[in-house]
């Protein structure tokens, strides 16, 4: 507003009605949800605190947004999707003038992301502004009133949104022309692994598996598409042989494994990409070497004799960086230094340059460019070619819809029939994100 800010002065851009939804959220896991969206407005913890007066607001910008949570749940036992909306709640709580959006659709389904769009037209009708940081192109397109390019930390166009489209952000971005990759029919395989009737249990506000039936098979990529939240994770870890289920069977090459553990999936050719690089895709303190043979440092070539081939190890890493474009000073680096995106570089590195036969991919591409995110599907792509399983799980319909031969949409942790390609638009697979598609048949049909 014709002030100068003081720089590395957050509570000056709060002071002077900026808020800012982080893609990395600044939430206190061991507060409620309430007391992190008041923290910093009020004392909480004097007579003077009015809880009552807090919660009333939060609920009204709760159903104004269509973002649900609970208030008195604790940040520690949301899933990442709930603990975005506490954020884009936090912000709007402080009645900010300028508001910074980072990815803020990554949780919601296509109606959600409507309304939530219509609701940010209304307010910058009223004088709100509005930042919208985001990959999905057709986002931009659909929300923006100006477009601002980005390309390495460099402002390199700026443009009416009326005047460009789509593929002329995406060649900005990277600098080059980006064909999306062809998907080619390809023949099917047999069933590399299976789920027959498991179900597993809530774990706090997360809901379990509900009687879930799914086949992964080689030379195909299985979609599943969801709002965060609603089951992805327990699938993610039963696959990966974190938790067990606690009714139905898990296949792995139609034989049920003596004891399905992680060390057993990772030597059974399953390779993952979790869903959250911080907490379970990385250890930050380690160097990229040590996080590029995590889940190998105990198989030849990086081990002999019990001792950590180190030259092995950073020729690997090395290998990983080069191919995969992960900006950092060299292998020796702490990986708690790079980006989000680069981080993400080196586990999708370590996960394709194994040539696993299974690859349960969790959120792939968050956070990558398109020119990188197009590298990725053209690699997921190239397993399925070879013969690979591939299960994707996204939150973006888009690219669950490019990519996958069958699209499965999870809710509440149901899982609902398998859809071939190009079978459903985008409106039909929402009705089944948002819980309408289901009846009491339909988890057992999938």
């Amino acid at each position: 507003f014709g002030k100068t800010l003081p720089p590395g002065n957050p509570r000056a851009a709060l002071t002077a009605g900026v808020g800012m939804v982080h893609q990395h959220f600044t939430l206190a896991d061991n507060m409620t949800v309430l007391e992190n969206i008041v923290l910093g407005t009020q004392p909480l913890w004097k007579a003077g605190f009015n809880r009552a007066g807090a919660r009333q607001r939060i609920l009204e910008l709760v159903g104004a947004y269509g973002l649900s949570v609970d208030p008195d749940a604790l940040v520690g036992s949301l899933t990442v999707g709930e603990r975005q909306r506490v954020a884009i709640l936090k912000a709007l709580y402080r009645d900010a003038r300028i508001l910074i959006l980072d990815e803020p659709t990554a949780v919601l389904t296509p109606q959600e992301t409507d309304d939530l769009f219509a609701t940010l037209r209304k307010a910058v009708a009223l004088g709100l502004s509005v930042i919208f940081i985001s990959h999905k192109l057709h986002e931009v397109m659909a929300v923006s009133d100006r477009v601002l390019v980005l390309r390495h930390g460099r402002l390199v166009a700026e443009t009416e949104t009326a005047a460009t489209d789509r593929f002329t952000l995406a060649e900005l971005m990277v600098g080059a022309r980006i064909d999306p990759p062809a998907v080619q029919a390809a023949p099917v395989g047999r069933v590399l692994i299976e789920l027959e009737n498991v179900s597993t249990p809530d774990r706090g506000a997360a809901p379990g598996l509900k009687s879930v039936h799914l086949k992964i098979r080689g030379g195909q990529i299985v979609g599943l598409a969801g709002v965060s939240g609603n089951g992805q994770a327990a699938l993610f870890d039963v696959l990966g042989g974190l938790i067990a289920p606690a009714r139905g069977v898990l296949r792995r090459d139609g034989a049920v494994p003596g004891r399905w553990s992680p060390r057993a999936a990772v030597a059974g050719g399953i390779a993952r990409i979790p869903e959250d690089r911080h907490k379970t895709g990385t250890i930050p303190d380690f160097n990229l070497t040590e996080n590029a043979v995590l889940e190998l440092y105990g198989q030849p070539p990086f081990s002999r004799r019990g001792w950590l081939n180190r030259g092995a190890a950073r020729a690997f890493a090395r290998r990983i960086i080069d191919a995969y474009d992960v900006r950092c000073p060299g292998p020796e680096t702490r990986i708690r230094l790079l980006s989000g995106g680069n981080m993400q570089k080196l586990i999708l590195g370590r996960v394709l340059e194994t040539v696993p036969d299974v690859i349960l991919a969790n959120q792939p591409v968050r956070g990558l460019d398109i020119g990188a995110l197009t590298y990725v599907h053209e690699q997921l792509l190239a397993a399925r070619g070879r013969g690979a399983g591939v299960l994707l799980i996204s939150e973006d319909l888009d690219e669950i819809m490019a990519l996958s031969d069958v699209i499965h949409v999870i809710s509440e942790g149901r899982l609902s029939p398998g859809f071939e390609r190009g079978s459903k638009t985008t409106a039909e697979l929402g009705v089944w994100l948002a819980g309408h598609g289901f009846d009491e048949g339909d988890s057992d049909a999938a």
